[in-house]
C-alpha cells in the first residue's frame, strides 16, 4: 500500500454554524465520514497571523506575524505544514494553491507555504497563484478548484494546501447572515465536492487519504473579523480518511496543534 497522502483545505472566514448541512452538503459528507476537533483562534483574527499558525504550528509571538503586511514575520524561522513534511522525507511532493497570494506567492510577502525553489524547479513542489484582491475570488477561487482537481488527479501529490476565500468576501461586502455569504459558501463547498471526488477515485485504486478542511477564523453577522468574539474566533478541523484509520484527536485543541498533528499522521502513514 501506498504511503499516506494529505490534502488540507483552508477556507477562510467560513462560520461552521452557518454551513448547515442543506448549504454545504460535501463538506458535512466529510464530518459524517470522519471526525471534528473545535479550535478558538487567537487574538488578532486576521488571515496572516491565523494561518501563519495553523500552517506551521507556531504561535503569534513565535512567527511574529501581526497584521496581512507580514512587517517583522519570522516565519523563515518556521517552516509550513509542506516544508517540515518534505523534510522529513526529501522523496515526497507537495502542492499549493490559493488565491491569496501572501500564502503562497513566492515574489509576494510572506510566502506563508516556502518557495523551496529547487524542489519547484524539479517540479516535486507545484504552486499555483491567483490574485483574488484583485480579480475577485468568485472567479479566482474557481480558477483554483480547476487547478487543483487537475493537479491531485494527475500526480496525486503526497501533501496539499488548497485554498478558498470567496466566503469571507462575500461577508466583508454583505455579512455572515446574509444570501450572498450562504451562496459563496454552497460554491467553496462544490469545489470541496470535486476534489473529494478526485480522492476517491485515487483512494479506490489503494491511495491511503487523509482530507483535513479548517478556517482561521469566523465573522460577525454583520461582517468583519479581528476581535475576540465567539463567532469570530470559532474554528473547527473536519477530518476524514481513506484506507486508512484516523488518528485520535481530542474534542477541542489549540491551533498550534493542527500542524504537528497532521505531520504525525503522516509520520505513521
Amino acid at each position: 500500500m501506498d504511503r499516506l497522502h494529505l490534502l488540507l483545505v483552508g477556507v477562510d472566514g467560513l462560520r461552521l454554524d452557518l454551513a448547515t448541512r442543506a448549504r454545504a452538503p460535501h463538506l458535512h459528507a466529510l464530518l459524517a465520514r470522519g471526525a471534528e476537533t473545535r479550535m478558538t483562534m487567537p487574538v488578532p483574527t486576521i488571515s496572516g497571523p491565523g494561518w501563519a499558525t495553523l500552517l506551521t504550528g507556531a504561535s503569534h509571538e513565535e512567527h511574529g506575524v501581526v497584521d496581512n503586511r507580514f512587517v517583522g514575520s519570522r516565519l523563515a524561522s518556521f517552516p509550513d505544514l509542506l516544508s517540515r513534511a518534505v523534510f522529513a522525507d526529501p522523496s515526497r511532493t507537495t502542492f499549493a494553491a490559493a488565491a491569496w497570494p501572501p500564502l503562497v506567492d513566492p515574489a509576494g510577502v510572506g510566502p506563508i507555504i516556502h518557495t523551496r525553489d529547487e524542489q519547484r524547479r524539479a517540479e516535486r513542489h507545484r504552486v499555483v497563484v491567483r490574485d483574488g484582491e484583485t480579480y475577485g475570488y468568485r472567479t479566482t477561487d474557481a480558477e483554483i478548484a480547476d487547478f487543483a482537481v487537475a493537479g491531485l488527479h494527475a500526480a496525486g501529490p503526497d501533501v496539499s494546501f488548497v485554498y478558498f476565500s470567496g466566503a469571507d468576501e462575500a461577508a466583508h461586502v454583505y455579512g455572515a447572515v446574509s444570501r450572498p455569504y450562504v451562496e459563496a459558501v454552497g460554491r467553496i463547498d462544490v469545489h470541496l465536492g470535486r476534489l473529494l471526488a478526485v480522492v476517491d477515485r485515487r483512494a479506490r485504486e489503494g491511495e491511503p487519504w487523509l482530507v483535513a478542511v479548517t478556517t482561521d477564523h469566523g465573522h460577525l453577522d454583520g461582517g468583519g473579523h479581528g476581535g475576540g468574539e465567539p463567532e469570530v474566533v470559532a474554528s473547527f478541523v473536519a477530518r476524514a480518511a481513506w484506507n486508512t484509520a484516523l488518528d485520535e484527536w481530542p474534542a477541542e485543541m489549540p491551533p498550534t496543534e493542527l500542524t504537528p498533528r497532521l505531520l504525525a499522521a503522516l509520520a505513521r502513514g
